[in-house]
Protein backbone atom coordinates (compact mmCIF):
# COMPACT_ATOMS: atom_id res chain seq x y z
CA UNK A 1 0.00 0.00 0.00
CA UNK A 2 1.52 2.70 -1.21
CA UNK A 3 0.63 6.10 1.33
CA UNK A 4 0.98 9.46 1.18
CA UNK A 5 0.20 11.98 3.88
CA UNK A 6 1.57 15.93 4.70
CA UNK A 7 1.92 16.80 8.68
CA UNK A 8 2.71 20.70 8.93
CA UNK A 9 5.70 20.95 11.42
CA UNK A 10 6.19 24.53 13.15
CA UNK A 11 9.01 26.26 14.70
CA UNK A 12 8.32 29.67 15.78
CA UNK A 13 11.79 31.91 16.44
CA UNK A 14 11.86 34.87 18.90
CA UNK A 15 14.85 37.34 19.12
CA UNK A 16 15.67 36.92 22.97
CA UNK A 17 19.08 39.30 22.86
CA UNK A 18 21.63 40.62 20.12
CA UNK A 19 22.06 37.38 17.86
CA UNK A 20 20.74 35.23 19.97
CA UNK A 21 17.83 33.41 19.30
CA UNK A 22 15.06 30.97 20.61
CA UNK A 23 13.39 28.23 18.19
CA UNK A 24 10.22 26.80 19.77
CA UNK A 25 8.06 23.44 18.58
CA UNK A 26 4.81 24.97 17.81
CA UNK A 27 3.90 20.95 18.96
CA UNK A 28 6.08 20.43 22.09
CA UNK A 29 6.52 23.43 23.67
CA UNK A 30 10.62 22.90 24.00
CA UNK A 31 12.77 25.46 22.73
CA UNK A 32 16.58 25.78 22.22
CA UNK A 33 18.50 29.09 22.06
CA UNK A 34 21.03 29.57 19.10
CA UNK A 35 22.57 32.36 17.12
CA UNK A 36 26.21 34.15 17.09
CA UNK A 37 28.32 34.24 20.18
CA UNK A 38 29.96 32.13 22.81
CA UNK A 39 27.91 29.24 23.79
CA UNK A 40 25.60 29.11 21.10
CA UNK A 41 25.29 26.40 18.18
CA UNK A 42 24.97 28.55 14.71
CA UNK A 43 22.24 27.86 12.31
CA UNK A 44 24.57 25.93 10.23
CA UNK A 45 26.08 23.43 13.55
CA UNK A 46 22.06 23.20 13.88
CA UNK A 47 21.91 22.14 10.83
CA UNK A 48 24.62 19.63 11.14
CA UNK A 49 22.93 18.70 14.52
CA UNK A 50 19.34 18.11 12.91
CA UNK A 51 21.03 15.30 10.54
CA UNK A 52 22.88 13.66 12.75
CA UNK A 53 20.27 13.98 15.84
CA UNK A 54 17.44 12.49 12.86
CA UNK A 55 19.93 9.11 11.96
CA UNK A 56 20.66 8.73 15.67
CA UNK A 57 17.69 8.77 16.88
CA UNK A 58 16.43 5.65 14.13
CA UNK A 59 19.60 3.63 15.34
CA UNK A 60 19.35 4.57 18.88
CA UNK A 61 15.53 3.29 18.39
CA UNK A 62 16.52 0.23 16.52
CA UNK A 63 19.05 -1.28 18.35
CA UNK A 64 18.47 -0.51 22.34
CA UNK A 65 15.36 -3.23 21.51
CA UNK A 66 18.58 -5.14 21.85
CA UNK A 67 21.25 -3.89 23.85
CA UNK A 68 22.25 -0.48 25.43
CA UNK A 69 24.88 0.83 24.11
CA UNK A 70 28.21 1.15 26.13
CA UNK A 71 28.91 4.32 24.32
CA UNK A 72 27.14 6.43 21.21
CA UNK A 73 28.84 9.59 19.37
CA UNK A 74 27.86 10.74 16.09
CA UNK A 75 30.05 13.71 14.14
CA UNK A 76 28.54 15.41 11.58
CA UNK A 77 30.66 17.62 9.30
CA UNK A 78 30.94 19.53 5.94
CA UNK A 79 32.20 22.04 4.10
CA UNK A 80 30.57 25.78 4.01
CA UNK A 81 31.43 26.89 0.43
CA UNK A 82 30.70 30.34 -0.88
CA UNK A 83 30.10 30.91 -4.91
CA UNK A 84 29.77 34.09 -6.59
CA UNK A 85 29.07 35.51 -2.49
CA UNK A 86 26.60 32.57 -1.98
CA UNK A 87 26.82 29.92 0.83
CA UNK A 88 25.89 26.45 1.21
CA UNK A 89 26.79 23.01 2.46
CA UNK A 90 28.03 20.23 1.01
CA UNK A 91 30.02 17.01 1.22
CA UNK A 92 28.04 16.47 5.12
CA UNK A 93 29.35 12.96 6.56
CA UNK A 94 28.28 11.41 9.93
CA UNK A 95 30.48 9.52 11.52
CA UNK A 96 28.79 6.51 14.01
CA UNK A 97 30.88 5.93 17.20
CA UNK A 98 29.05 2.73 18.60
CA UNK A 99 30.43 0.35 21.11
CA UNK A 100 27.72 -2.32 23.07
CA UNK A 101 28.48 -4.89 25.22
CA UNK A 102 30.23 -8.40 24.43
CA UNK A 103 26.91 -10.44 24.74
CA UNK A 104 24.86 -11.70 22.86
CA UNK A 105 22.27 -8.85 22.87
CA UNK A 106 25.25 -6.33 22.72
CA UNK A 107 26.60 -8.98 19.36
CA UNK A 108 23.07 -8.58 18.12
CA UNK A 109 22.85 -4.77 18.51
CA UNK A 110 25.95 -4.22 17.24
CA UNK A 111 25.75 -6.17 13.80
CA UNK A 112 22.27 -4.10 13.16
CA UNK A 113 24.27 -0.84 12.82
CA UNK A 114 25.31 -0.62 9.42
CA UNK A 115 21.72 -1.41 8.05
CA UNK A 116 19.86 1.06 10.46
CA UNK A 117 22.10 3.75 9.16
CA UNK A 118 21.63 2.89 5.77
CA UNK A 119 17.65 2.93 6.08
CA UNK A 120 17.92 5.89 8.29
CA UNK A 121 19.57 7.63 5.02
CA UNK A 122 17.75 6.07 2.29
CA UNK A 123 14.24 6.02 3.98
CA UNK A 124 13.29 7.12 7.62
CA UNK A 125 15.65 10.55 8.51
CA UNK A 126 13.15 13.45 7.52
CA UNK A 127 15.90 15.85 7.69
CA UNK A 128 19.15 14.27 5.46
CA UNK A 129 16.34 13.25 2.88
CA UNK A 130 14.85 16.89 2.73
CA UNK A 131 18.51 18.02 2.06
CA UNK A 132 19.64 15.87 -0.16
CA UNK A 133 16.38 15.58 -2.06
CA UNK A 134 15.70 19.45 -1.86
CA UNK A 135 12.81 21.42 -0.45
CA UNK A 136 11.31 24.71 -1.62
CA UNK A 137 11.71 27.87 0.66
CA UNK A 138 9.86 30.44 0.77
CA UNK A 139 9.97 33.56 3.18
CA UNK A 140 7.30 35.90 3.72
CA UNK A 141 6.61 39.22 5.58
CA UNK A 142 3.78 40.03 7.84
CA UNK A 143 3.73 43.53 10.33
CA UNK A 144 2.64 42.76 13.87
Amino acid sequence: MNENTRDLREVDIERIASRTYRATSAETGASLDFGQGEGLLSPVELLLAAIAGCSSIDVDAATTRRSEPENFTVKAAGYKVTENGASRMQDISMTFDLKFPDTDEGRKAASMVDRIIKLSHDKYCTVSRTVELGATVTSHRTEG
